[in-house]
């Protein structure tokens, strides 16, 4: 049985946690929370080079997510691998990540807006958006959904708080102010998408984005999210 976790971030591929969320798991493993990533897709079609073969870029990615993840202080990376660019709205799909729900019991799950219009406009990132959303609601909470999941061990578990990154109508932020430069080193792990390094041009981008954020706010740089409180 696997050890419960208080935070669940469930992510289309390999590097979307980083962006999304990096510097709040960052903080929330200071303050001593345990946090699982959920990799949806092995990211095998991620490359501008004709060269590159997809098989050699979802190992190269897997190993990338790891690292982030290692340097973060994520506990555990559960890797899905489903093929890039291919996930559907099934139920298969839906009862690995309520499986993954009940194994886990989080607090708080997070993961991509599914309703955003233009950001990040990826089917990928709906469709896990999507699908995170029905996993944790009706199916890991009802008795009767996947019965299968009962002979398993796996009990219905009821999530407490989602935050959706990536939303375009953010209700809460997160002060990552402390955690920006662990959530930039967990985003360079991933050279097979930004390069040896992250550009300056590209780090000043984020530190933009960041403070676009936390407008409004005491502090100076931010995660935004629209969070939903699963209190029924």
């Amino acid at each position: 049985m696997a050890t419960p976790a208080e935070v669940m971030v469930v992510t289309p591929h390999p590097d979307d946690a980083e962006i999304g969320a990096g510097g709040t798991v960052a903080r929330w493993i200071g303050e001593g929370k345990r946090v699982v990533y959920v990799v949806c897709t092995n990211g095998n079609k991620g490359s501008a080079d004709p060269e590159m073969q997809p098989e050699k870029l979802a190992a190269i990615r897997e190993e990338e997510q790891r690292v982030a993840a290692r340097s973060l202080g994520v506990a555990e990376v559960v890797f899905l691998r489903h093929p890039d660019q291919s996930l559907e709205d099934t139920v298969e799909f839906r009862k690995e990540l309520t499986r993954l729900i009940r194994r886990y019991r989080p607090h708080t799950v997070l993961t991509c807006d599914p309703y955003q219009r233009y950001f990040w406009w990826h089917r990928d990132h709906r469709i896990t958006g999507r699908v995170t959303l029905d996993a944790i609601f009706p199916c890991a909470r009802d008795f009767h959904s996947f019965p299968e999941l009962l002979e398993e061990g796996l009990k219905p578990h009821k999530v407490s708080e989602i935050l959706l990154w990536g939303s375009e109508e953010p209700n809460y932020r997160s002060d990552v102010t402390a955690t920006f430069a662990a959530k930039m080193t967990a985003l360079s792990c991933h050279q097979s998408q930004i390069g040896d390094k992250i550009a300056p041009e590209l780090e000043k981008r984020f530190i933009e984005w960041h403070q676009t954020m936390a407008e409004g706010e005491d502090f100076e740089l931010a995660e935004a999210f629209h969070r939903v409180d699963m209190w029924w």
